[in-house]
């Protein structure tokens, strides 16, 4: 579920790998490895294994003492699933003439391993079973490298991307995906393989995107596809759009600082050409729905994990207040693909995902349109899966996330889906008067991130200092502060560790509150609106027990005696939660730099989560 590359071209494969692994570290991982192999001029090349427990820099270290010219090689940072952490736990693997990297999970391992008696497993991993099983029918000569790893795989249950190489043909390197992504890069004398184009970047633009049930043979200068029925793929080329630039830090200390930054700008690039401020309308033309079908809709289902979740959760509330005769039901994917739930005929599945390549998510999208469901894509990444499995889509544009919690993603998945929600409530025949607040308001929201962004950096920076020795912490919102409140904790939680939990300003009273306590602070999300009169009622609930409370509000008059206080200056009234979003991104960024800890790559995380 982390990194793979490979080389294989007339270059030092060595150089490449290293690099291409340096590029997917904000994956998250434990380990890293890479294999190369030489030429020998005889029956079996030379292979060279280098493994290291930790950070990529352990690698290194090993490798310059093991430098090598070889053409060919192939790489992996490992993130855990079976088996702790350490260098005999580390990719690549190797089985007899094989060696192999993957992502994914093969769960019928301790199946296969029974009949695997020849091969001595030095590892705890599914990969090694993997390696081996190839390996088996390899070894005597019967099948190609292809045909050997096609054989193992439709033996193999479960998800996959790999590479493949062999030292009995120091030449070609053979891969596959089933739920794990896997990119090749078309170079000149050169294939380049990545599971994500971020590592080819600045090596080439041209790319071929891996789909399910697809295995690819390639040299230096050929690429062969089938399915695992040997029939034969026609590989489409695209372009890698992604520039070198925008992998890059650009002199900020942490991406994670850099994305969140990013946000006035990835939000105006998802908002191209989708806003008319003069007619008070939005327009989507991804999704491919006519007006007549966009009439028709009466459910929403909003699928996600994570920050796509809360980001729907936050879409939804918005949905409701503009569109009539519609039920919005937003969902946790990892939950929903296991239920036996009943889809109306009139709904509309919209399927969110950063990455494109959430497993669960994807497991969703799949039952969804089993059911003759229509699906519309909310992704970032151009040519994920999801992106090419959906009816239709809107991609939200924001570039990279480099670091791992999600930032930038967020803002712009939310206001995309909001904007879904008013495309209906136009063909539906809403007033313009009641929509074309929500559009005004859109249209201003880059400028107005631009601005908080600049008034509350600082101060925010100075009071998450003074918390960051609290190990636990409660987020509070109502109404769309609440889902809000609900990213706003998992961003602290993720990076900085701390048991911050979210709740609705409504529930405290039913449990919450015997958490208030010293060893507790609280972030309260107060928007001006109807229920402002009531937030501030429940905040004098945990003030009276002696809540240690940090305040975020657009209201200038808020004069509540609490800790401390964050005030947004601004016009923006409707989506003023998304703004409050940002202090919370900044708290928790400021939090755990205050704590010193890595913030990029918190312990025990992946970016893309290509498993359950």
């Amino acid at each position: 579920m982390c990194g793979i590359v490979g080389y294989v071209g007339e270059k030092n494969a060595q150089d490449f790998l290293i690099s291409g692994l340096k590029r997917l570290e904000y994956r998250g991982y434990d380990s890293a490895g890479i294999v190369t192999i030489k030429d020998a001029g005889g029956e079996k090349g030379e292979a060279t294994l280098i493994r290291a427990k930790g950070k990529i820099s352990n690698l290194e270290e090993k490798l310059a003492k093991n430098k090598r010219e070889d053409k060919i090689g192939i790489g992996h940072t490992r993130w855990a699933t079976h088996g702790e952490p350490s260098e005999t736990n580390a990719h690549p693997h190797q089985a007899g003439y094989i060696y192999l990297v993957h992502n994914g999970i093969i769960e019928n391992y301790k199946e296969l391993k029974e009949h695997l008696t020849e091969h001595e497993f030095k590892s705890e991993t599914d990969s090694e079973v993997l390696a081996a099983l190839i390996n088996s029918f390899y070894k005597d000569g019967k099948y190609s490298l292809t045909d050997a790893v096609v054989q193992a795989l439709k033996l193999a249950k479960g998800t996959y991307g790999i590479a493949a190489v062999s030292v009995l043909n120091p030449a070609e390197i053979v891969v596959a995906r089933s739920g794990s992504p896997l990119v090749i890069g078309v170079g000149h004398d050169e294939t380049l393989i990545a599971s994500d184009a971020s590592a080819l970047v600045g090596h080439t633009k041209r790319a071929i995107y891996l789909n399910d049930g697809e295995v690819a043979t390639v040299t230096r200068n050929s690429i062969e596809i089938k399915t695992l029925n040997a029939e034969p793929v026609s590989a489409k080329v695209e372009e890698i759009e992604t520039n070198l630039a925008a992998i890059q830090k650009g002199g900020y200390e942490h991406f994670l600082l850099k994305e969140i930054m990013e946000q006035p700008n990835s939000l105006a690039e998802t908002l191209r050409g989708r806003v008319n401020v003069a007619e008070g309308s939005v327009r989507l033309g991804g999704p491919g729905l006519t007006e007549t079908e966009l009439r028709n809709i009466r459910h929403l289902l909003i699928v996600g994990c994570g920050t796509a979740y809360h980001a729907g959760l936050l879409a939804g509330y918005y949905i409701e207040q503009f569109t009539p005769e519609i039920t919005v039901e937003t969902v946790i994917a990892s939950e929903y693909r296991y239920r036996q739930a009943y889809i109306p005929r009139d709904s509309v599945a919209l399927i969110v995902s950063q990455s494109g390549e959430t497993a669960d998510t994807l497991a969703c999208l799949r039952e969804i349109k089993k059911q003759g469901i229509r699906t519309i894509g909310i992704v970032n990444a151009i040519g994920s899966t999801i992106a090419r499995e959906v009816d239709g889509g809107t991609y939200v544009h924001v570039g990279p996330e480099i670091s791992v919690a999600s930032t930038k993603a967020f803002t712009s998945q939310a206001i995309a889906m909001v904007m879904f929600g008013l495309t209906i409530a136009q063909a539906k025949g809403v007033k313009s008067s009641i929509l074309r607040p929500y559009v005004n308001e859109i249209a201003k929201l880059p400028e107005a991130i631009s601005a908080t962004l600049k008034e509350v950096e600082e101060p925010v920076k100075e009071i998450a200092a003074k918390y960051c020795k609290y190990e636990h912490a409660i987020y509070l919102g109502r109404d769309t502060a609440y889902p809000t409140a609900m990213e706003g904790a998992l961003k602290l939680k993720e990076i900085s560790y701390v048991d911050a939990n979210a709740y609705a300003f409504g529930e405290l009273k039913h449990g919450p509150l015997a958490l208030v306590d010293d060893r507790f602070f609280e972030l309260a999300l107060v928007p001006k609106g109807e229920l402002y009169d009531k937030v501030v009622s429940n905040i004098q609930e945990v003030l009276a027990r002696g809540g240690h409370i940090v305040a975020v509000t657009n209201n200038l008059g808020f004069d509540l005696d609490v800790e401390n206080v964050v005030k947004i200056t601004t016009n923006i009234e409707i989506f003023a939660p998304i703004l409050m979003n940002l202090v919370s991104q900044l708290f928790a960024y400021y939090m755990t730099t205050a704590k010193g800890l890595n913030v990029d790559q918190p312990r025990n995380l992946a970016k893309s989560v290509t498993v359950e």
